[in-house]
Protein backbone atom coordinates (compact mmCIF):
# COMPACT_ATOMS: atom_id res chain seq x y z
CA UNK A 1 0.00 0.00 0.00
CA UNK A 2 1.33 3.60 -0.68
CA UNK A 3 2.52 5.02 2.42
CA UNK A 4 0.50 8.27 2.13
CA UNK A 5 -2.77 6.27 1.59
CA UNK A 6 -1.19 4.43 4.81
CA UNK A 7 -1.19 7.72 6.82
CA UNK A 8 -4.22 9.23 5.53
CA UNK A 9 -6.12 5.72 6.68
CA UNK A 10 -4.21 5.75 10.09
CA UNK A 11 -5.37 9.43 10.72
CA UNK A 12 -9.14 9.08 9.01
CA UNK A 13 -9.53 5.32 10.91
CA UNK A 14 -7.01 3.90 12.73
CA UNK A 15 -6.19 6.75 15.29
CA UNK A 16 -6.18 5.70 18.79
CA UNK A 17 -8.35 8.69 19.16
CA UNK A 18 -10.91 7.80 16.55
CA UNK A 19 -10.71 3.91 17.90
CA UNK A 20 -11.25 4.41 21.28
CA UNK A 21 -13.91 6.99 20.94
CA UNK A 22 -16.60 7.09 23.47
CA UNK A 23 -19.67 9.15 23.17
CA UNK A 24 -20.40 10.33 27.36
CA UNK A 25 -20.90 13.71 29.38
CA UNK A 26 -17.44 13.33 30.70
CA UNK A 27 -15.35 12.87 27.55
CA UNK A 28 -17.29 14.82 24.73
CA UNK A 29 -17.84 18.01 24.63
CA UNK A 30 -21.69 19.11 23.73
CA UNK A 31 -23.08 15.91 24.54
CA UNK A 32 -25.40 17.20 27.22
CA UNK A 33 -29.25 17.86 26.45
CA UNK A 34 -28.76 21.38 28.23
CA UNK A 35 -25.95 22.29 26.08
CA UNK A 36 -28.31 21.04 23.24
CA UNK A 37 -31.07 23.13 24.12
CA UNK A 38 -28.88 26.33 25.18
CA UNK A 39 -26.80 26.25 21.92
CA UNK A 40 -30.18 26.00 19.36
CA UNK A 41 -31.81 29.09 21.57
CA UNK A 42 -28.60 30.65 21.32
CA UNK A 43 -28.72 30.58 17.70
CA UNK A 44 -32.52 31.53 17.20
CA UNK A 45 -32.21 34.07 19.65
CA UNK A 46 -28.77 35.71 18.72
CA UNK A 47 -30.29 35.06 14.37
CA UNK A 48 -33.44 37.11 15.08
CA UNK A 49 -31.77 39.52 16.99
CA UNK A 50 -29.65 40.58 14.43
CA UNK A 51 -32.23 40.86 11.69
CA UNK A 52 -33.96 43.19 14.34
CA UNK A 53 -31.39 45.84 14.81
CA UNK A 54 -30.37 45.83 11.30
CA UNK A 55 -33.94 46.52 10.68
CA UNK A 56 -33.75 49.47 12.88
CA UNK A 57 -30.04 50.64 12.46
CA UNK A 58 -30.23 50.36 8.77
CA UNK A 59 -32.90 51.62 6.89
CA UNK A 60 -31.69 50.93 3.37
CA UNK A 61 -32.08 47.38 2.18
CA UNK A 62 -28.88 47.30 0.74
CA UNK A 63 -26.52 43.97 1.76
CA UNK A 64 -23.74 43.90 4.05
CA UNK A 65 -20.44 43.89 2.71
CA UNK A 66 -19.37 40.26 3.81
CA UNK A 67 -15.97 40.71 2.10
CA UNK A 68 -14.79 36.95 1.19
CA UNK A 69 -16.11 35.87 4.70
CA UNK A 70 -18.57 34.08 2.56
CA UNK A 71 -16.36 32.27 -0.04
CA UNK A 72 -14.10 31.06 2.73
CA UNK A 73 -16.64 29.45 4.77
CA UNK A 74 -17.59 27.83 1.67
CA UNK A 75 -14.30 26.52 1.02
CA UNK A 76 -13.94 25.51 4.84
CA UNK A 77 -17.15 23.18 4.97
CA UNK A 78 -16.64 21.55 1.47
CA UNK A 79 -12.96 20.51 2.97
CA UNK A 80 -14.49 19.88 6.40
CA UNK A 81 -17.20 17.42 5.04
CA UNK A 82 -14.91 16.04 2.35
CA UNK A 83 -12.84 14.72 5.86
CA UNK A 84 -15.73 13.94 7.16
CA UNK A 85 -17.20 11.86 4.24
CA UNK A 86 -13.27 9.69 3.94
CA UNK A 87 -12.98 9.58 7.62
CA UNK A 88 -16.41 7.74 8.09
CA UNK A 89 -16.07 5.29 5.19
CA UNK A 90 -12.64 3.75 5.96
CA UNK A 91 -13.82 3.26 9.52
CA UNK A 92 -17.50 1.88 8.36
CA UNK A 93 -14.99 -0.39 6.39
CA UNK A 94 -13.00 -1.23 9.35
CA UNK A 95 -15.80 -1.83 11.71
CA UNK A 96 -17.40 -4.03 9.34
CA UNK A 97 -14.01 -6.12 9.03
CA UNK A 98 -13.75 -6.56 12.80
CA UNK A 99 -17.28 -7.38 13.91
CA UNK A 100 -18.89 -9.70 11.29
CA UNK A 101 -18.44 -12.48 12.69
CA UNK A 102 -20.48 -10.92 15.41
CA UNK A 103 -23.75 -10.32 12.95
CA UNK A 104 -22.67 -11.79 9.74
CA UNK A 105 -25.15 -15.01 10.38
CA UNK A 106 -28.12 -12.72 10.59
CA UNK A 107 -27.32 -9.42 8.45
CA UNK A 108 -24.81 -8.20 5.42
CA UNK A 109 -22.84 -4.91 5.30
CA UNK A 110 -25.33 -2.93 3.61
CA UNK A 111 -27.51 -4.16 5.92
CA UNK A 112 -25.95 -3.24 9.04
CA UNK A 113 -25.30 0.42 7.41
CA UNK A 114 -29.19 0.84 7.22
CA UNK A 115 -30.19 -1.39 10.37
CA UNK A 116 -27.43 -1.22 13.83
CA UNK A 117 -27.56 -4.60 15.77
CA UNK A 118 -29.79 -4.14 19.38
CA UNK A 119 -27.30 -3.16 22.13
CA UNK A 120 -24.80 -1.03 19.55
CA UNK A 121 -22.89 1.46 21.72
CA UNK A 122 -22.26 5.19 20.76
CA UNK A 123 -18.62 3.86 20.76
CA UNK A 124 -16.08 3.44 18.47
CA UNK A 125 -14.88 4.77 14.82
CA UNK A 126 -18.37 5.90 12.86
CA UNK A 127 -19.74 7.14 15.99
CA UNK A 128 -16.41 9.79 16.16
CA UNK A 129 -17.16 10.66 12.68
CA UNK A 130 -20.86 10.76 13.85
CA UNK A 131 -19.60 13.50 16.16
CA UNK A 132 -18.01 15.05 14.22
CA UNK A 133 -20.66 15.42 11.87
CA UNK A 134 -22.48 16.69 15.03
CA UNK A 135 -20.01 19.87 15.85
CA UNK A 136 -20.11 20.74 12.28
CA UNK A 137 -23.60 21.53 12.07
CA UNK A 138 -22.88 24.38 14.44
CA UNK A 139 -20.83 26.04 11.53
CA UNK A 140 -23.04 25.35 8.97
CA UNK A 141 -25.41 28.00 11.42
CA UNK A 142 -22.57 30.64 10.22
CA UNK A 143 -24.52 30.80 6.65
CA UNK A 144 -27.76 32.06 9.01
CA UNK A 145 -25.65 34.99 9.54
CA UNK A 146 -24.61 35.61 5.66
CA UNK A 147 -28.16 35.23 4.66
CA UNK A 148 -29.30 38.24 7.54
CA UNK A 149 -26.47 40.24 6.85
CA UNK A 150 -26.70 39.86 2.28
CA UNK A 151 -30.39 39.93 2.16
CA UNK A 152 -31.21 41.62 5.36
CA UNK A 153 -33.89 38.66 5.52
CA UNK A 154 -34.67 36.51 7.85
CA UNK A 155 -35.60 33.00 6.20
CA UNK A 156 -37.80 30.98 8.77
CA UNK A 157 -37.10 27.46 6.90
CA UNK A 158 -33.69 28.14 6.95
CA UNK A 159 -33.25 28.43 10.86
CA UNK A 160 -35.92 25.35 11.20
CA UNK A 161 -33.70 23.67 9.05
CA UNK A 162 -30.45 24.30 10.80
CA UNK A 163 -32.00 23.44 14.40
CA UNK A 164 -33.31 20.30 13.60
CA UNK A 165 -30.20 18.90 11.87
CA UNK A 166 -28.43 20.01 15.09
CA UNK A 167 -31.00 18.31 17.04
CA UNK A 168 -30.89 14.95 14.92
CA UNK A 169 -27.08 14.73 14.54
CA UNK A 170 -27.72 14.81 18.78
CA UNK A 171 -30.13 12.06 18.61
CA UNK A 172 -27.82 9.63 16.13
CA UNK A 173 -24.84 9.61 19.57
CA UNK A 174 -27.34 9.96 22.04
CA UNK A 175 -29.47 6.85 20.85
CA UNK A 176 -26.79 5.05 18.85
CA UNK A 177 -29.18 5.01 15.75
CA UNK A 178 -29.85 2.83 13.25
CA UNK A 179 -29.00 4.21 9.26
CA UNK A 180 -26.93 7.27 10.61
CA UNK A 181 -24.02 6.16 8.56
CA UNK A 182 -25.76 6.40 5.14
CA UNK A 183 -27.21 9.16 6.51
CA UNK A 184 -23.67 10.83 7.33
CA UNK A 185 -21.98 9.37 4.00
CA UNK A 186 -25.06 10.65 1.92
CA UNK A 187 -25.06 14.34 3.70
CA UNK A 188 -21.25 14.70 3.11
CA UNK A 189 -20.74 13.58 -0.43
CA UNK A 190 -23.63 16.24 -0.96
CA UNK A 191 -22.38 18.98 1.35
CA UNK A 192 -18.68 18.76 -0.04
CA UNK A 193 -19.83 19.33 -3.78
CA UNK A 194 -22.29 22.11 -2.67
CA UNK A 195 -20.14 23.88 -0.58
CA UNK A 196 -17.28 23.68 -3.51
CA UNK A 197 -19.70 24.86 -6.10
CA UNK A 198 -20.29 28.09 -4.03
CA UNK A 199 -16.96 28.62 -3.18
CA UNK A 200 -16.35 28.64 -7.03
CA UNK A 201 -19.33 31.05 -7.91
CA UNK A 202 -18.46 33.35 -4.64
CA UNK A 203 -15.01 33.77 -6.37
CA UNK A 204 -16.10 35.08 -9.91
CA UNK A 205 -16.29 31.86 -12.17
CA UNK A 206 -19.33 31.16 -13.90
CA UNK A 207 -22.28 28.77 -12.81
CA UNK A 208 -24.10 26.06 -14.01
CA UNK A 209 -26.84 26.93 -16.45
CA UNK A 210 -29.27 24.92 -14.33
CA UNK A 211 -30.26 25.43 -10.32
CA UNK A 212 -27.20 23.02 -9.40
CA UNK A 213 -27.55 23.14 -5.50
CA UNK A 214 -31.67 22.19 -5.87
CA UNK A 215 -30.55 19.38 -8.17
CA UNK A 216 -28.22 18.19 -5.65
CA UNK A 217 -30.80 18.69 -2.41
CA UNK A 218 -33.28 16.53 -4.99
CA UNK A 219 -30.55 13.20 -5.01
CA UNK A 220 -29.73 14.28 -1.27
CA UNK A 221 -33.73 13.92 -0.20
CA UNK A 222 -34.85 10.48 -3.07
CA UNK A 223 -31.76 8.53 -1.75
CA UNK A 224 -32.74 9.67 2.11
CA UNK A 225 -36.40 8.40 1.34
CA UNK A 226 -34.97 5.12 -0.20
CA UNK A 227 -33.07 4.42 2.98
CA UNK A 228 -35.70 5.37 5.04
CA UNK A 229 -38.08 2.60 3.66
CA UNK A 230 -35.14 0.33 3.86
CA UNK A 231 -34.79 0.68 7.70
CA UNK A 232 -38.33 0.07 8.20
CA UNK A 233 -38.59 -3.41 6.31
CA UNK A 234 -35.02 -4.43 8.13
CA UNK A 235 -36.79 -3.29 11.51
CA UNK A 236 -39.55 -5.70 11.09
CA UNK A 237 -37.58 -8.30 9.05
CA UNK A 238 -34.50 -8.77 10.83
CA UNK A 239 -35.69 -8.48 14.76
CA UNK A 240 -35.37 -4.79 15.36
CA UNK A 241 -33.14 -1.85 14.83
CA UNK A 242 -30.91 -0.10 17.46
CA UNK A 243 -32.50 3.32 18.39
CA UNK A 244 -35.50 2.83 16.79
CA UNK A 245 -37.46 5.46 18.55
CA UNK A 246 -34.90 8.24 17.59
CA UNK A 247 -35.23 6.98 13.74
CA UNK A 248 -39.14 7.45 13.85
CA UNK A 249 -38.81 10.82 15.30
CA UNK A 250 -36.61 11.78 12.95
CA UNK A 251 -38.73 10.41 10.07
CA UNK A 252 -41.51 12.66 11.07
CA UNK A 253 -38.99 15.62 11.12
CA UNK A 254 -37.70 14.52 7.38
CA UNK A 255 -41.29 13.99 6.39
CA UNK A 256 -42.05 18.37 6.92
CA UNK A 257 -38.76 19.11 5.21
CA UNK A 258 -39.90 17.03 2.73
CA UNK A 259 -43.10 18.30 2.31
CA UNK A 260 -41.64 22.24 2.23
CA UNK A 261 -38.96 20.92 -0.72
CA UNK A 262 -41.58 19.67 -2.80
CA UNK A 263 -44.18 22.67 -2.32
CA UNK A 264 -40.88 24.83 -3.32
CA UNK A 265 -39.80 22.70 -6.23
CA UNK A 266 -43.38 22.58 -7.51
CA UNK A 267 -43.64 26.16 -7.35
CA UNK A 268 -40.53 27.07 -9.06
CA UNK A 269 -41.65 24.68 -12.18
CA UNK A 270 -45.23 24.71 -12.24
CA UNK A 271 -45.92 28.30 -11.52
CA UNK A 272 -48.84 28.10 -13.55
CA UNK A 273 -47.78 31.59 -15.56
CA UNK A 274 -46.45 32.85 -12.39
CA UNK A 275 -43.99 35.34 -13.08
CA UNK A 276 -41.91 34.94 -9.79
CA UNK A 277 -38.44 33.65 -10.86
CA UNK A 278 -36.35 30.99 -9.46
CA UNK A 279 -34.07 33.27 -8.37
CA UNK A 280 -36.36 35.34 -6.32
CA UNK A 281 -37.85 31.32 -4.85
CA UNK A 282 -34.28 30.16 -4.07
CA UNK A 283 -34.12 33.10 -2.38
CA UNK A 284 -37.18 32.75 -0.29
CA UNK A 285 -35.93 28.72 0.55
CA UNK A 286 -32.20 29.08 0.12
CA UNK A 287 -31.25 25.97 2.70
CA UNK A 288 -33.67 22.80 2.15
CA UNK A 289 -31.25 19.97 3.52
CA UNK A 290 -31.79 16.65 4.92
CA UNK A 291 -33.54 15.27 8.08
CA UNK A 292 -32.50 11.73 8.74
Amino acid sequence: MDPMIQTLTYYLSNHPSIVTFRWSVTQSWGSTWSFLFTSISFYLAFSTLLHLLLSLLLRSRRPVPLGPFPALHSLSMSVISATIFAGILLSSAAEIRETAWFWRRSKTPLQWLLCFPLGTRPSGRVFFWSYMYYLSRFLHMLRTLFTILRSRKLVYAQLFNNSVMTCVSFLWLEFSQSFQVLAILCATLVYSVVYGYRFWTAIGLPGACFPFVVNCQIVLLGCNLVCHIGVLMLHFMKGGCNGIGAWVFNSVLNGVILLLFVNFYVRMHLGKGKKTSTAAILRELPEVEKVN
